[in-house]
């Protein structure tokens, strides 16, 4: 088993791109700002094919085979229920990140580690903004974000769409030569790289997360963003 330390990513750390320019943090949600063991996703997973089941009236293996049909096809399940069937989207947000939010707890390390970032701090997840702003403020940093973009932002339509990411650099007026964004899913670091931005994979060890996976594009890798984060700060410092 692969020791879990920081370590054998140092070699991306030194990577040009991180220069002093890059002053636009840009942050993934879920298993990004809080570890993937929370397994906090998980459980909105089981939450989504309890609503495929009762929507559809589809027995368990069948809602699933749905549900990841979606989830490939249109990029989440909710999409695709849009698509092929006549879904509230409020309704259905409302009800699969009706959670139990236990597993997130204050994390004032890397509150600290936030906010001696300098720069911008924004949020830009393929959940909604009621959900994002729940779990950031159970992680203590709710007021270190200058915005969330989310699903509804998009007009529910979700990363890694390309179309997608020119509606968030809009609506934030980011320059994405002056931003890095961290992601635990590969894919979802595709478009970013495209539009110019530095890119950090968040390694949670996930067949998911590593879908489509291009080292091309994939400028740092780590399987802690706090980690990755305090050797940023640090090298900034020399």
């Amino acid at each position: 088993m692969q020791k879990q330390t920081p370590v054998p990513d140092d070699k991306h750390h030194h990577h040009p791109i991180f220069g002093e320019d890059r002053d636009i943090y840009v942050f993934d949600l879920d298993n990004t700002l809080y570890p993937a063991e929370s397994n906090l996703f998980s459980q909105v997973d089981v939450k989504i094919g309890e609503y495929v089941q009762n929507f559809l009236n589809l027995d368990p293996v069948a809602a699933r085979k749905v549900q990841k049909g979606y989830l490939l096809e249109h990029g989440t399940t909710l999409g695709g229920l849009m698509a092929n069937h006549d879904v509230d989207p409020f309704h259905y947000l409302d009800s699969v990140h009706d959670i139990d939010m236990s597993p997130i707890t204050n994390d004032p390390a890397l509150r600290q580690t936030l906010l001696s970032l300098k720069g911008r701090r924004l949020v830009f997840t393929n959940a909604d903004q009621p959900y994002a702003e729940r779990v950031l403020d159970r992680l203590g940093i709710g007021d270190l974000f200058e915005g969330i973009f989310d699903i509804h932002a998009a007009s529910l339509a979700p990363k890694p769409r390309p179309h997608v990411y020119d509606m968030f650099l809009d609506r934030h007026s980011v320059d994405p030569n002056r931003a890095i964004m961290f992601e635990d899913m590969v894919r979802n670091l595709i478009p970013a790289h495209t539009l110019g931005m530095a890119t950090v994979w968040i390694n949670t060890g996930s067949v998911w997360g590593e879908a489509d996976y291009d080292a091309s594009k994939i400028h740092a890798e780590t399987n802690s963003l706090h980690s990755w984060l305090d050797g940023h700060i640090e090298r900034q410092k020399t």
